[in-house]
């Protein structure tokens, strides 16, 4: 191409290189630090991020950036506060809104589109004004301009997808329109300051069915163009489908569009495909989101391919952009000193994807039209046998044959709480500062207490209490072939959480038994049937980064065959009840809902792959959590698991009415009592919610079907 193609950013890391952030909010939350030292911390971490940018070769620097949450920060910006904050003001009022204060309930939190982050979900009222307050933004972008001139590139989200991902039953395209003004007095303080341009963030875009929010996002568009501040309008996490004929005729100056999607997905992202099919304006720059903000490998291509079918397509004018924020990958491989040169070498966290954006721009600046091949993505497992996804009978045989039960029988989801001897205890043996007998002993002596406390409790079914695993990801990954773990790999999960997802490197194999041992030495102490604890390989998928090279129906199907040895193991063990947890089931789900089918079917599929080698005999259990299953409940179905156990505890019994309505036929344990909750339930309280799972029909009330079981895993003392 004979024009200069531009490398810009939306979003980057956040928590700091050594986690500074979580620091500063933890002790700032203590009283041990104060507002001062808070506010500069977080001033010092952007001034860093933006330069590592700017040293990087970035030409249009996002200006990113938050103490706590980008959701949040804008409900504070836009000035749409529920009214039991009101009385607060300034730092109190914002971590009041994201933690609680007093009686003031936080704002509740949700998964950021089909990301593991998590946002303050705005509350929506139509009797409220917005009251906006622009000062901590504009100080940012101050800030940027001092600290990258005019590379810095101001990020506001949007109206549209403010409101957008918010909750109330109200009029949101009218709350949009209230919103634009003060949208619009923003963009003019910001040309004030002489900035080039700005990013309108317009996620929601990429959501099914957006095409109702063409009127509201026309509308608002055509207002705030009309200041004279050129926009990028910036979207994320998916292709914008149905969308993209009329939001490419927006009157904008640069649209940001997502080229990666979720890699290895059974249908993939459709952006080229939009542009070959509908063309590309010329009078627009198209910044290609071709470097890949969600996974933690390194570019093979991929993104120059990409580029050199735009060009083919007849883009005029592009530049060169990750797919997402990048604040959903750790900060900087340097940091890992421990991992192998075979696989850091093929790593790129967020500061060398800085180096793949500014040397996809310059490569591409060469390109000119021809021949641009995609690599495809692999299938190693495509061609098992299909009766190793199925049991050889029906549930109605296979109950006759398994463990018999009185009437509600009871028993707990898993692990024990962690108690802080127990977690010393680990962390020794971790670190080399316990022997390995020593650590067993702890560990058989918490087994112990936790069997003998069921049994006082006349529990039918017992777990071991998971006292040797830290995470019940993490401790079968550290077990399986084609793991590895990072020291410095922190990702922020929401606030100062952050998490170290494990990183899938290669082909996924059992080394050896993973939780036999322990539930032989469990099983052991007690007549009562134990339960075998193994993590489903749906969720240990969806809470590591991926490989990029093989679809992610293959490592699944890779996982669940790991687990099936597994199974088989604790079954020839004496085991009699195996508890296959799949919380993250519905995680996966792609974000539009006609890609749903095909995911559910490979989630499905791992599932039964993993736990149809038991005999008739062994009782396969399944847990899932927090989510709303009731419009995948086929999928559920499909999972053919002996004994459901659901969450249910928070949700007044929607899932139980849900399941009785579709007439799922096996055992069913719903939750009867929030174990986060500080009230402790009293038996009546119990009683009459296990009552009022009977009232729904669920099972016909067959009591020796329905499990009493607290919601979750009493994790924490």
């Amino acid at each position: 191409m004979a024009q200069t193609i531009s490398s810009s950013t939306i979003g980057f890391p956040r928590i700091g290189k050594n986690r500074e952030a979580k620091k500063a909010l933890e002790s700032f939350w203590k009283g041990d630090n104060s507002l001062e030292s808070l506010q500069k911390t977080f001033a010092d971490l952007q001034v860093e991020a933006w330069t590592l940018q700017k040293d990087a070769g970035i030409q249009l620097i996002g200006l990113d950036g938050t103490m706590y949450d980008q959701v949040l920060d804008w409900v504070h910006t836009m000035g749409i506060i529920p009214s039991r904050f009101q009385g607060l003001e300034g730092v109190q009022r914002y971590f009041a809104m994201a933690r609680g204060f007093e009686d003031k309930l936080a704002m509740d939190m949700s998964k950021f589109f089909d990301t593991n982050y998590h946002y303050l979900v705005p509350e929506l009222d139509d009797l409220s004004e917005p009251q906006p307050n622009f000062d901590w933004f504009l100080a940012k972008v101050q800030s940027g301009i001092q600290t990258v001139g005019k590379a810095a590139v101001p990020i506001i989200l949007g109206p549209n997808s403010l409101i957008g991902l918010g909750k109330g039953k109200v009029d949101k395209a009218g709350l949009v329109k209230k919103l634009v003004p003060h949208y619009k007095t923003l963009l003019e303080k910001l040309k004030g300051l002489g900035v080039a341009e700005v990013q309108l963030h317009e996620p929601i875009l990429v959501t099914p069915g957006a095409n109702k929010y063409q009127a509201s996002v026309t509308e608002s568009v055509k207002e705030l163009v009309s200041v004279g501040l050129p926009i990028n309008l910036v979207t994320y996490y998916d292709d914008i489908g149905e969308t993209y004929p009329w939001v490419v005729k927006l009157p904008v100056q640069a649209i940001t569009l997502d080229f990666a999607g979720v890699p290895g997905s059974a249908v993939p992202c459709a952006t080229l495909d939009l542009i070959q099919k509908h063309g590309f304006p010329s009078d627009k720059r198209l910044d290609a989101g071709v470097i890949d903000g969600r996974s933690v490998w390194a570019d093979t291509g991929v993104a120059s391919a990409i580029v050199g079918n735009l060009i083919n397509a007849g883009v005029k004018s592009l530049g060169i952009t990750s797919s997402t924020t990048l604040q959903h990958l750790p900060i900087d491989k340097s940091l890992e000193k421990k991992l192998p040169e075979s696989i850091t070498g093929r790593l790129a966290f967020a500061v060398q994807k800085l180096g793949e954006i500014v040397q996809t721009a310059q490569v591409a600046s060469k390109l000119t039209p021809g021949d641009s091949k995609i690599p495809a993505v692999g299938n190693p497992v495509a061609n098992l046998d299909q009766g190793l996804f199925s049991r050889p009978t029906s549930f109605k045989e296979r109950r006759s044959a398994q463990i018999k039960t009185r009437a509600f029988p009871t028993t707990t989801i898993g692990s024990f709480p962690q108690t802080t001897e127990i977690r010393r205890a680990r962390l020794a043996h971790k670190n080399g500062k316990l022997s390995d007998e020593a650590y067993e002993k702890e560990v058989n002596e918490y087994m112990q207490f936790a069997i003998k406390e069921q049994e006082k409790l006349d529990i039918d079914v017992l777990v071991h209490g998971e006292p040797e695993r830290s995470d019940m990801v993490e401790y079968f990954g550290q077990k399986l072939d084609g793991f590895c773990f990072t020291e410095h790999g922190w990702v922020q999960s929401y606030g100062s959480r952050y998490v170290r997802p494990p990183v899938i490197y290669g082909d996924v194999k059992r080394q050896s038994a993973m939780t036999v041992k322990e539930f032989k030495y469990a099983q052991d102490l007690t007549k009562r049937p134990v339960k075998g604890m193994l993590t489903g390989p749906v969720t240990i998928l969806n809470w590591s980064f991926p490989r990029k090279d093989i679809t992610r129906e293959a490592q699944a199907f890779q996982i669940a065959l790991a687990l099936r040895e597994e199974v088989a193991d604790l079954e020839s063990a004496g085991c009699r009840v195996i508890q296959v947890d799949e919380p993250a089931l519905r995680e996966g789900l792609p974000l539009k809902t006609e890609r749903w089918q095909p995911y559910l079917a490979w989630a499905v599929k791992a599932f039964r792959l993993s736990t149809a080698v038991a005999q008739n005999h062994t009782q396969i259990v399944t847990h899932l959590c927090y989510s709303d299953f009731a419009d995948i409940l086929e999928a559920i179905d499909g999972l053919d698991a002996d004994v459901l156990t659901i969450e249910n505890s928070r949700s007044g019994n929607e899932m139980v009415t849900a399941l009785a309505d579709y007439k799922y036929s096996r055992d069913i344990g719903p939750g009867v009592y929030d174990v986060h909750s500080p009230i402790v339930p009293t038996a009546k309280f119990m009683g009459d919610k296990i009552k009022s799972f009977m009232d729904t029909g669920i099972l016909s009330g067959n009591a020796e079907h329905i499990w009493v079981k607290p919601g979750l895993r009493p994790q924490d003392p």
